[in-house]
């Protein structure tokens, strides 16, 4: 089985050279990498991965568990995470909790099992002091744990009043918001108190109807529309949705009643990922979270968690928001 030194006499260098190559440690020049790597792969080397963590106490593995790595935006939020941990000569380990408290349970334990260095949580299904006995480097995603545990989202309130600033500057008397479950303690929350905040302060009658986190699945909006929002539709002329997917079932479901949007009913989303670049008949108007750097900056935050002192303490971080105007309001 070829060894670092066959890499380094087949590669004509030293085999501190070759191992500051394989750690990506110091300066290497880009001749030299592709020399080493060519060696390596002429030889056929495989470095012992498992030796390696051991020798380090690090396994450049991260952890990321996501309530449903099938819809758009957490589908998106995973390939960026995978993209900058790449860079960073990391790879994941992908949990689909599906926001089930004994799923996270188990995959929390399976990853420290697996001594992933750190965990990215995007699902939020246990109790606040769960999560500080993981004993694992952890980021959020849009909630708040812990005064040691960061978290990384979106500017909510911007959004929500950007949205419902929207609707009204666009004529809009009566406005409903579809938002997720107020009663969960999320960051994403904030977007339904800057929507109640902006209808008040603007004298504007408006209601909120609450989805289900768990469930996040076309058919389930679709079906929230037909039993709930329905019968709201004659009352209210804008709307404003706390997810695209909730947007665009509405939009459907209005041109399936005859309701003229934007003439009649004025729709707004949340979140720009692919599934909505993807629609442009209608081009929906929503607000955009940058997912992109959202999981670039959960990928670094939680890496600087693991390289960096023990002692020190890691900010949060809310990213700006911007409003893409479409055809929906």
């Amino acid at each position: 089985m070829p060894s670092i030194k066959d890499v380094a006499k087949k590669a004509g260098v030293s085999v501190t050279t070759v191992s500051r190559v394989l750690n990506n440690r110091g300066y290497i020049s880009k001749e030299t990498r592709r020399k080493v790597e060519q060696a390596m792969k002429e030889i056929d080397y495989t470095p012992n991965q498992i030796a390696r963590a051991l020798q380090r106490n690090q396994t450049y593995l991260l952890g990321v568990i996501v309530p449903d790595s099938n819809h758009p935006f957490f589908a998106e939020l995973i390939k960026y995470i995978e993209m900058y941990a790449h860079e960073q000569n990391y790879k994941i380990l992908i949990c689909n909790s599906a926001d089930n408290r004994e799923k996270e349970e188990k995959y929390i334990a399976m990853l420290r099992e697996n001594r992933v260095d750190g965990i990215i949580m995007c699902s939020h299904t246990l109790d606040i002091e769960e999560y500080k006995k993981v004993k694992l480097p952890i980021v959020s995603f849009d909630r708040i744990i812990a005064e040691d545990i960061p978290y990384v989202c979106s500017d909510n309130f911007r959004g929500g009043t950007l949205a419902t600033e929207y609707l009204i500057s666009k004529g809009c008397q009566r406005l409903l918001h579809i938002s997720g479950p107020l009663d969960l303690d999320m960051l994403s929350n904030r977007r339904a108190d800057a929507f109640k905040l902006t209808c008040m302060n603007h004298n504007i009658p408006f209601k909120i109807i609450e989805c289900e986190f768990n469930k996040l699945t076309f058919d389930y909006y679709w079906q929230l529309i037909n039993d709930k929002v329905s019968r709201e539709l004659d009352h209210f002329d804008g709307v404003f949705c706390s997810n695209d997917m909730v947007a665009y079932a509405l939009y459907v479901y209005a041109y399936q009643q005859g309701i003229k949007v934007p003439e009649q009913l004025k729709i707004i989303g949340y979140d720009f990922h692919s599934f909505t670049r993807m629609l442009q008949i209608p081009k929906l108007t929503t607000i955009k979270q940058p997912i992109d750097n959202i999981g670039k900056i959960l990928c670094s935050t939680l890496i600087k968690m693991v390289t960096g002192p023990e002692e020190e303490m890691i900010s949060n971080t809310i990213v700006d928001v911007e409003l893409i105007e479409g055809d929906t309001a």
